[in-house]
């Protein structure tokens, strides 16, 4: 069972490395093998653990940017209303978007969840994973030189919006490899975003809202383990957990947010490059 103070310190990390493009999952896997934690990461208390944070994380994404959501729910009632998306009606255009990126990360997510529990098992193979994250970063700056710009719009949203269906899909297809522990969700839909020609600020804020009702929605699917008699102990240590992640969460989103309007991925390319190399090493010689 999860201490208290191993509750705190993952909830802390889950919720800056769930929205830094630093792999969550892959920095809750690597801590406790480096830490010797006596913690299985592929039992379910453990992921059970995991799910009130990422739950924590997904309230928070979706109340920091709650004024948008509702734009999103109206202007698609709208259009289901009017039975087509206007032409000014971006708000609508978006939230369609929403849903086509989330459809294969969810797909794959149910199909294959019991096959992908098999990696949390193994701190090495996530430090390792860590690594080709940095790549992947370091890459999408490199490529993004030459996709064509999209820079048609006065707001973030608007120009997000101008996003096709074909590269909305894209986008959120690149989430599936964050199923894996060591890859970044927020990491490879900015990637994406990047190569279909936006801006970091506005790859940021697509990653955003794409990730509450992906982050949301399964974490609420497997909310009903807490209530089996087994997990009571798990209710306490998961509050604490959540609580921090929140906190974190909503500190991360702040400074992201701002940092993208006129930074880069290649300094967080850098430290996966190096958090991951080193963590495997230590890990191998353990």
């Amino acid at each position: 069972m999860i201490t208290y103070t191993q509750a705190l310190v993952i909830g802390l990390l889950q919720g800056v490395s769930e929205l830094f493009p630093i792999s969550s999952l892959g920095h809750t896997v690597i801590l406790p093998g480096l830490l010797g934690w006596n913690i299985q990461q592929n039992d379910p208390f453990f992921l059970n653990f995991l799910v009130a944070t990422h739950l924590a994380t997904a309230l928070v994404l979706f109340f920091f940017f709650g004024k948008d959501w509702i734009k999103i729910f109206k202007g698609m009632i709208k259009s289901l209303a009017e039975r087509e998306i206007a032409n000014d009606n971006y708000y609508a255009k978006l939230g369609w978007l929403l849903v086509v990126g989330t459809i294969p990360t969810g797909l794959i997510g149910i199909l294959f969840q019991e096959k992908l529990r098999v990696l949390f098992s193994s701190p090495l193979l996530a430090a390792a994973f860590l690594v080709f994250n940095g790549l992947l970063l370091y890459g999408a700056e490199i490529l993004r030189k030459k996709a064509p710009k999209n820079n048609a719009g006065n707001t973030s949203d608007q120009r997000v919006a101008n996003l096709s269906w074909s590269q909305a899909l894209k986008i959120g297809a690149a989430q599936i490899i964050a199923l894996v522990p060591g890859f970044s969700r927020s990491g490879s839909t900015m990637a994406g975003g990047l190569l279909t020609g936006l801006s970091h600020e506005d790859s940021l804020r697509f990653s955003f809202l794409l990730a509450t009702p992906i982050i949301g929605a399964a974490a609420v699917l497997e909310l009903p383990a807490f209530f089996q008699p087994e997990n009571y102990k798990l209710i306490g240590p998961a509050a604490v957990g959540a609580v921090c992640a929140a906190l974190t969460a909503y500190l991360s989103i702040r400074f992201l947010v701002k940092y993208f309007q006129t930074n880069k991925l290649t300094p967080f390319a850098i430290y996966c490059l190096a958090a991951g190399a080193i963590s495997f090493l230590v890990l191998y010689l353990k």
